[in-house]
């Protein structure tokens, strides 16, 4: 039987539906052999899926998906990173921080448009959490101005839309150091989203490559077949590391499966063994 894995998952510790447990419980149940837990700036939910993990029988990898300021949207995934390391737990307090301030933005231009989503309500979903965009689609949805999330996103909330707001903490230089300061490897996120034309995108792979950035995801929701032979071609040509992920949400996305993203993706766990390989 084929060994599963789901790199990129998230939990209500930031814009996931189930808490850690739930979500390592998830996985198990979806019959994966690995799981990463990687909320947005933060790793205040590995503690708890690394317990679920020993207590269902499930590996789980520590990790984190950093924001980075960008023209677009640039995220920076870190796997096999410390979630006490003293500097993370530094560093992510001034990025909760800029977040609080980037959703307040986002809820003043929302009403500007007649879209009353106020921050106390983002902090209510959010429950203690860090505040990110899929609280405020969600709170949309359910209020009756979007018939989803995905449409809020679609409509308002994504990169070049009305109510985007470009704030972020750190440069993706500081995000791929912050990762290996806190012992991890840093991994360039969903490479279709940063929405940079192939030399563009070469380019910058080779300068994060340079600056000690250990992998991009090759395996993703989105992707088409085109797209992985670009992205893995990048990473050969790089000597980068090959990791993948679901982008799993629960019902925050509920059109992408643990596991199988919207269709059936398939992620071996070959693929963390690699990761695994520090030749």
């Amino acid at each position: 039987m084929e060994r599963l894995i789901d790199l990129h998952t998230h939990s209500t510790a930031s814009d996931g539906s189930m808490t850690p447990a739930e979500l390592v419980k998830h996985a198990k149940d979806a019959g994966l052999c690995a799981v990463a837990v990687s909320d947005h700036d933060t790793a205040d939910g590995v503690r708890e899926a690394l317990a679920a993990g020993k207590a269902c029988g499930i590996e789980v990898i520590p990790a984190i998906e950093l924001s980075a300021a960008s023209e677009t949207e640039t995220h920076i995934l870190g796997y096999f990173i410390d979630p006490a390391s003293k500097i993370l737990a530094d560093a992510v307090g001034h990025i909760r921080a800029v977040r609080v301030e980037r959703i307040g933005e986002t809820c003043r231009m929302l009403g500007e448009h007649g879209i009353e989503v106020s921050l106390d309500e983002v902090k209510a979903l959010a429950g203690g959490g860090i505040l990110c965009r899929a609280h405020i689609a969600r709170i949309m949805t359910d209020k009756g101005y979007s018939e989803s999330p995905k449409a809020a996103f679609a409509e308002w909330l994504n990169v070049g839309r009305p109510c985007y707001s470009d704030a972020q903490a750190l440069t993706d230089t500081e995000a791929v150091k912050l990762i290996r300061d806190c012992g991890g490897e840093a991994y360039l996120a969903h490479l279709h989203l940063t929405k940079k034309p192939p030399d563009v995108l070469d380019a910058f792979v080779a300068r994060l490559a340079s600056e000690g950035m250990c992998g991009i995801e090759g395996y993703y929701t989105d992707y088409t077949p085109a797209m992985e032979r670009e992205y893995r071609g990048l990473a050969a040509k790089y000597g980068l590391k090959i990791s993948g992920g679901t982008d799993f949400h629960g019902t925050f996305k509920p059109h992408i499966a643990i596991g199988r993203g919207l269709g059936d993706l398939r992620i071996p766990y070959e693929v963390l063994e690699g990761m695994k390989n520090s030749e």
